[in-house]
């Protein structure tokens, strides 16, 4: 969830300190609990009737509202975000996250207030404002702020200069890109000059591509260059910053970048080996939201992952490939033993089904 969440859009973990962080919950391979695999052609068939699909549907939205409930923090924040693709389903669960105890729960909870336009929940966001934790006050500030009201946003700029943790003031830069005045483009560009005491080369380069891509969200397109830079890692430790980047080139629909993720794609390492599975999804990811089809063979690769995390991040791609043919895979990734793979697929089959259903004009 990044996006507020963390680097990684897809929405595995938000930025501000859920409890368990992005560990994975166990090292064996996350076959559906019992379940066969769905092949292709059963996919097709399977969802071809509407019936089926809606009780797929159903069985997402279940999922979402169980793990809402969750004991475990990543799980609850998560799907919170991922309800917003059930407009109709998201303000309850939203209200209850605003009074969630941990702060990487109330922060998703305020921003998907904000990125809903939930109004009725205005009132339960404005005592956040002085919240206990930096995270929460930004991201009430950008909830009242999409709200229509005019709250003071200071607390970001000293958020996004003073703290001494990068996370930190990337959530402030992804705030400030969000909320689109571009009079916060000469803070962005001094605070892109300033260094995190203590953070490493990585940490920095992280923070430096997400105050990018705020800058460009509000006109400087000019950064674009700082962003597509990241896409040539000089070792392989700037993968990460490279996953990063390939994820923002997706969401700020830069075609021109295509041809640059192709070939981090085919990036290989000293020993001949190919990027780790976050970068690949990452690309098959952007380049799915950039037109280019079809990743559904890298998602594929994945989906049967050791990693909880890697699984839940191939369901995640599943949704953004969008395609129908591709629910046989995410029912059964639904049965996963994982709960944040299980959450990751609910928010895709939603978002697959949302989307058909835009595109038939229902």
């Amino acid at each position: 969830m990044r996006n507020w969440a963390s680097w990684m859009k897809a929405g595995l973990c938000v930025v501000v300190g859920v409890s368990g962080g992005c560990a994975t919950t166990g090292s064996t391979a996350g076959a559906g609990r019992g379940r066969a695999t769905v092949t292709p052609v059963e996919t097709t068939l399977a969802y071809s009737d509407p019936v089926a699909r809606s009780q797929l549907r159903e069985r997402a939205l279940d999922e979402l509202m169980k793990a809402a409930a969750s004991d475990w923090a990543l799980e609850r924040a998560n799907a919170i975000e991922g309800l917003l693709e059930a407009p109709s389903r998201v303000e309850a669960i939203a209200a209850a996250g605003l009074k969630d105890e941990n702060e990487g729960v109330r922060s998703v909870a305020a921003m998907v207030v904000g990125r809903a336009r939930l109004s009725t929940l205005g009132a339960s966001v404005r005592p956040l404002l002085q919240d206990t934790s930096p995270y929460v006050r930004a991201s009430a500030i950008f909830a009242l702020t999409r709200l229509g009201e005019s709250p003071d946003r200071t607390p970001l700029s000293d958020l996004l200069f003073d703290d001494r943790s990068t996370r930190r003031r990337a959530h402030a830069a992804f705030i400030l890109g969000e909320l689109g005045d571009p009079s916060a483009l000469a803070m962005l560009s001094e605070a892109a000059r300033q260094k995190t005491p203590g953070a490493t080369l990585v940490e920095q380069r992280l923070l430096e591509l997400q105050i990018a891509e705020a800058m460009v969200k509000l006109g400087e397109r000019a950064q674009l260059d700082a962003i597509r830079a990241a896409l040539l890692p000089s070792s392989p430790e700037m993968l990460e910053p490279a996953a990063l980047a390939a994820q923002i080139i997706g969401t700020l629909q830069d075609r021109e970048s295509i041809d640059r993720l192709i070939n981090l794609s085919a990036y290989r390492g000293q020993q001949g080996t190919e990027p780790p599975a976050e970068v690949m999804l990452a690309v098959a990811g952007s380049l799915s939201a950039l037109g280019v089809p079809d990743g559904t063979f890298v998602a594929d690769k994945y989906s049967g992952s050791e990693q909880d995390a890697v699984r839940a991040q191939a369901a995640f791609v599943y949704g953004q490939i969008g395609r129908v043919d591709n629910l046989g895979k995410l029912d059964h990734l639904l049965g996963d033993k994982s709960g944040l793979t299980r959450v990751s697929a609910a928010t895709a089959v939603l978002k697959i089904l949302r989307q058909e259903t835009a595109s038939a004009g229902l």
